[in-house]
């Protein structure tokens, strides 16, 4: 956490494309985390606000309309109400959830880009682009397709290679077509704005050296770009979907503006604060926003997904210094990616769970809880829906719906359902509040580190003393034998219960509202949106008794029901079901014939990685050193988001040792390491047994 200390804090969200639903892949990433801390925040009684709001000028948005006849703004309007209401089903606490294709938004980013160009921080090119003759249009990146001039791969994008993760540009295109005509494109000249991101540089590298406490994984990725050279980066485009640049701008720099729009990646994060700016007018103080953005004590944090880690540690925070008068972030807590059933999830394969649909069958926190437990932190995690009914039944139901149910019924039972008297402390029951009394801080600083799977452990572990100090004092004994001791333990289980009514807040508000009625407890302070007053029972206190003698508890209900093998077969089967109505995933084709000469000429050998660390620039290339017994080579290797560099060190692999070397991304690799790749894409290692520099036949 910054050592700095703020008066308040603005939390983003990474705002989501509205070309699809919402799905659980997106919650692990930028949701759930985020709704978690701010929740934690408000209970704790700081100035929280937390805005988000739907990416509506992709150029996926586009292809998708195109594809399907419609507008874009056909497309938006299908999707933007679907993911706001998901949201809201699923608990997730925005202050304000806007889109960008409001007023308010185009005004901001064209105001933002207009004053960087009055600064003169912009670079104006003019560049031959890919045209296409046939729909009369420049090409956008997604819009040209070919062969990567890196790895060969006949699919790759313009703006990225599926295969080797290399980030290209339309016209680095080997044998270029249009995805809009397959078409052949012409080079044809155009002009458009550019931010030098390395003027800005040496700026950023002094900010990001103040955050030594960022994720590995950040500065990793960080440090990546740094040392390969921040380059100038195209903020404008030439497509008929998005901010168009403003007038005053192209006509100062002589440059005709018509079908000329603001690149997504530099109007999508001032989404954040155009939101802020709807969420200010909302509260009645239109400039209120000012005081989120533009005050030193104010501390912004960005939750993301790792795809989105250099435009919000690099790119935003130059776009505001160049602006000048904006905080930057002090956090970005960026999670890795989340698989499901062990495959990587895939919308257009329909390998995906999505909110909407889940909602239909289950209550939100189920699902909460659930994610949660397996937030992709600091690696890829993997949802499987028997481990999902696991966590439900064995943790939800039997460990905290069950000490909360037998708690409640002795007190209904023996006690007229009123928090009984405490009096003459045992030594288990002073160290049951000793230990009670430590949770808001162990719990609380969890959630300020943004380590949330060690806060909901945590969470859980309160149930579980619970249980345990209940089992140990068997007040089904003592409720005859010591009836003093037995209003002890009720006392104190009933102390537990309302300690766990906040503490699960974050995590299951659903459920601890619902304990909060079993219990009849009220003035706690609200997780979500409100006016909270100082009053109110917070974060702090709850380690402290909060029911009183005599207190009349509510009407006891049960806290989670169990999920059935059923219910759960049900779910594999919509999963199963999904993915078969897309195209069949084939097994890849076979290679044309060949004879053994052609395959004696293959030197295969076992070789033993060293080491291992990201390619700058590169989302799937590894650079891997390989002892191959003889001599040590460097391989390139695509296989970031499958492997994390520490766990491929030590693995014995196979290697084409014979291959010639190429260049991928300005490096050499002297071989190949041979993967195993199933229809859905999932890698696997080639391993051998044998000692580095043994031949494989």
């Amino acid at each position: 956490m910054s050592s700095k200390s703020f008066k308040r804090t603005l939390v983003t969200s990474a705002l989501p494309y509205t070309n699809g639903p919402i799905h659980i892949g997106h919650l692990a990433g930028a949701y759930l985390p985020a709704d978690m801390h701010v929740r934690y925040l408000r209970l704790s009684g700081q100035d929280v606000v937390y805005v988000c709001g739907s990416d509506e000028f992709g150029v996926a948005i586009l292809i998708q309309a195109m594809q399907n006849g419609i507008t874009a703004r056909d497309v938006i309007d299908r999707y933007h109400p679907l993911i706001r209401d998901s949201f809201a089903a699923f608990g997730i606490s925005f202050d304000h959830y806007s889109r960008t294709s409001k007023e308010v938004h185009i005004k901001t980013s064209q105001e933002f880009f207009q004053h960087l160009a009055d600064k003169n921080e912009f670079v104006l090119k003019r560049e031959e682009h890919l045209y296409d003759p046939v729909a009369q249009v420049f090409l956008a990146d997604r819009f040209v397709c070919g062969e990567c001039p890196y790895c060969g791969y006949e699919h790759a994008y313009g703006d990225q290679c599926e295969r080797c993760g290399a980030s290209l540009s339309p016209t680095e295109i080997k044998n270029p077509r249009s995805t809009l005509t397959d078409a052949v494109p012409e080079l044809r000249e155009t002009t458009h704005w550019y931010l030098p991101l390395g003027k800005w540089q040496t700026q950023l590298e002094q900010y990001i050296a103040q955050h030594p406490e960022w994720k590995p994984n950040v500065l990793g990725q960080i440090g990546a770009w740094f040392s390969d050279g921040l380059r100038d980066r195209a903020i404008t485009r030439d497509v008929p979907w998005g901010v168009a640049v403003p007038q005053k701008a192209a006509d100062v720099a002589g440059v005709n503006a018509e079908g000329k729009v603001i690149y997504v990646w530099f109007d999508a994060p001032i989404g954040y604060i155009s939101s802020t700016k709807e969420w200010a007018a909302s509260q009645g103080d239109p400039d209120l926003w000012k005081l989120y953005w533009q005050d030193d004590e104010s501390r912004l944090i960005h939750f993301i997904g790792k795809d989105n880690i250099v435009f919000h540690t690099l790119m935003f925070p130059a776009m505001l210094m160049a602006h000048g008068g904006y905080v930057v972030p002090d956090q970005v807590p960026a999670n890795e990616f989340l698989n499901i059933e062990g495959a990587k999830l895939s919308t257009s394969r329909g390998w995906a769970v999505w909110l909407h649909e889940y909602l239909e069958d289950f209550p939100p926190d189920l699902l909460r809880y659930s994610l949660a437990t397996i937030l992709p932190e600091s690696k890829d995690s993997d949802f499987n829906w028997y481990e999902f009914q696991a966590k439900v039944n064995s943790e939800l139901a039997d460990i905290l719906g069950n000490f909360v149910h037998r708690a409640l019924t002795f007190a209904e039972r023996e006690f007229d359902n009123k928090v009984p008297p405490l009096s003459a402390l045992s030594e288990a029951d002073q160290a049951a509040l000793d230990e009670l009394a430590e949770f808001p801080h162990k719990i609380g600083d969890a959630y300020q580190q943004f380590r949330f799977r060690e806060a909901v452990r945590m969470t859980m572990n309160v149930a579980r003393l619970g249980n345990k100090y209940f089992n140990d004092q068997t007040p089904w004994i003592t409720r005859k034998s010591d009836p003093s001791q037995c209003a002890n333990t009720i006392h104190i289980s009933l102390q537990i219960c309302a300690a766990l009514s906040v503490f699960m807040d974050p995590v299951l508000p659903f459920s601890a509202e619902k304990l909060r009625r079993m219990i009849g407890l009220d003035g706690v302070r609200s997780s979500t949106p409100s006016r909270n007053s100082s009053d109110m029972i917070d974060w702090n206190q709850a380690g402290t008794p909060l029911l009183p003698v005599g207190h009349a508890l509510g009407s006891r209900e049960i806290l989670f029901h169990k999920i059935t093998d059923d219910q759960i077969q049900i779910q594999m089967a919509k999963l199963n079901t999904s993915s078969s109505e897309q195209e069949p995933i084939p097994y890849a084709e076979t290679k044309p014939e060949i004879v053994y000469d052609d395959f004696a000429k293959m030197d295969f050998r076992t070789g033993k990685i060293l080491s291992a660390e990201p390619v700058p620039k590169s989302k799937r290339l590894l650079k891997l050193e390989v002892d191959l017994g003889f001599e040590t080579r460097q391989i390139l290797a695509g296989v970031a988001e499958h492997f994390q560099p520490k766990e491929m060190v030590g693995r014995s692999v196979v290697v084409v040792a014979n291959l010639a070397p190429r260049k991928m991304m300005g490096l050499e690799s002297q071989g190949m390491v041979l993967m195993a790749e199933d229809p859905l894409g999932n890698l696997s290692l080639v391993s051998s047994e044998s000692d580095p520099g043994s031949v494989v036949c």
